[in-house]
């Protein structure tokens, strides 16, 4: 099978964006180095869905460096990034079949083509090559180690899995290792969902009400940046403990059905569906700008929108009329960090494709021996990658001495 991209003239600004990442990831480099040498993936194909851009490119090297196969398609149809894949695609063992703009029917063709060469590890983002795996390609599973899932929407969808019986192979919790979720979901997130909307619209964001969707990492991010850009920000929330901790932050806190009616600007970072609905939609301000930086484009019903007269009024933005009031829609309802920006500043992808290196090689390791179950990233690995990240930017850290060790594991020792 041979790489299938659309724009393989574009593949020399791609090496030189595959290239610049590279220079702000210097875990990764490091781990890159050390795979190079050991080869842990000899002999093994690994198949990856993953948001095709200049940072996912240099984790696709560094697992073929350590001796894999690679193949690798886009997790969602619009958040390729052509000039990179096709970068990619000129690449040794590396076959890349993806492109911005693929129709679903084109999409579900390109993760099925991943499939067919019998991986043995699946990396996902969103749990699409998981869930094909388990449904209609199972004549897989005997050549399947196991799996590494990047996201919060695809790690609920696994645990559904394996509550329900249904998991046949050991996935690892990309998502919630505290080098990804704390940096990544927060920091990343936060900056890249603010740089995709201002691309998006050349707005400013200062002075105006900005709705967030759900307080998780991602959410706490996205509000953060906010806030920082001078907005007024709203929390919407159903946990009444992450609703508690937004006011404790500063933010006001209500429901969609009243944050409907006053804000400017609204993002959903909730990984569920029907968030922004027809009733909110329709008290919403004259010339409001809705957004999604979850994974799936389900959280804004764009069914409602299509029902009003609309145009593309700029790259990324479509206008909807509805009623006497415009309504904007920003990246289609998907990714605005991915779709309208460029994703995750490469120095945070750093530390979640380490996560992802680390985590399949640790599947390598461990093959036979796990069962079809979802596994943390082991504390050790985390550690050790938010080691390297402080020795990179030139931190240090005081150490425990032994009296100190001894009262904080004794209990003799009081007031």
């Amino acid at each position: 099978m041979a790489s299938n991209v659309k724009h393989p003239e574009l593949a020399e600004q791609g090496r030189l964006k595959i290239e610049w990442a590279s220079e702000h990831m210097p875990v990764l480099r490091l781990v890159r180095k050390r795979f190079l040498k050991e080869k842990p993936f000899k002999g093994v194909t690994i198949a990856m869905a993953l948001h095709v851009e200049p940072k996912t490119c240099v984790l696709a090297k560094t697992l073929r460096d350590g001796g894999a196969k690679v193949m690798i398609t886009g997790c969602n149809p619009l958040t390729t990034q052509d000039d990179a894949a096709a970068g990619l695609a000129t690449e040794k063992d590396i076959e890349v079949i993806c492109w911005r703009g693929e129709t679903k029917e084109e999409y579900y063709a390109n993760l099925n083509k991943v499939l067919d060469s019998k991986p043995n590890i699946t990396i996902d983002d969103g749990c699409d090559l998981v869930s094909l795996v388990h449904t209609k390609r199972e004549e897989l599973l005997p050549n399947v180690i196991g799996g590494c899932e990047e996201t919060t929407t695809g790690i609920n969808r696994l645990k559904a899995m394996e509550k329900d019986g249904v998991l046949k192979y050991p996935m690892m919790d990309v998502n919630n290792a505290y080098t990804k979720y704390l940096f990544d979901n927060r920091y990343g997130t936060g900056q890249s969902t603010i740089d995709g909307i201002m691309a998006a619209t050349n707005l400013i964001l200062a002075g105006k009400s900005f709705v967030v969707a759900g307080y998780g990492w991602c959410g706490k991010g996205v509000a953060m940046r906010a806030k920082g850009m001078g907005c007024s920000v709203i929390v919407t929330e159903v946990d009444e403990i992450r609703a508690l901790e937004a006011v404790m932050d500063g933010f006001r806190v209500m429901p969609m059905g009243d944050a409907a009616k006053i804000g400017d600007i609204f993002v959903t970072t909730t990984g569920n569906k029907d968030i922004i609905r027809g009733e909110h939609i329709k008290i919403m301000k004259d010339g409001a700008l809705l957004s999604n930086a979850g994974h799936f484009d389900n959280e804004i019903d764009k069914s409602f929108l299509e029902k009003f007269k609309k145009r593309k009024i700029r790259e990324n933005v479509e206008e909807f009329v509805v009623g006497d009031k415009k309504i904007y829609l920003l990246a289609e309802g998907r990714l605005v960090n991915l779709v309208a920006g460029q994703g995750h500043p490469a120095e945070i992808m750093d530390m979640s494709f380490a996560d992802q290196a680390l985590g399949a090689e640790f599947l390598v390791k461990n093959k036979g021996k796990l069962g079809p179950k979802v596994y943390r990233i082991p504390e050790d690995i985390d550690r050790e990658i938010a080691r390297l990240k402080l020795e990179s930017l030139g931190v240090s850290l005081d150490s425990l001495s032994k009296e100190q060790k001894e009262y904080m594991s004794g209990w003799k020792e009081g007031t």
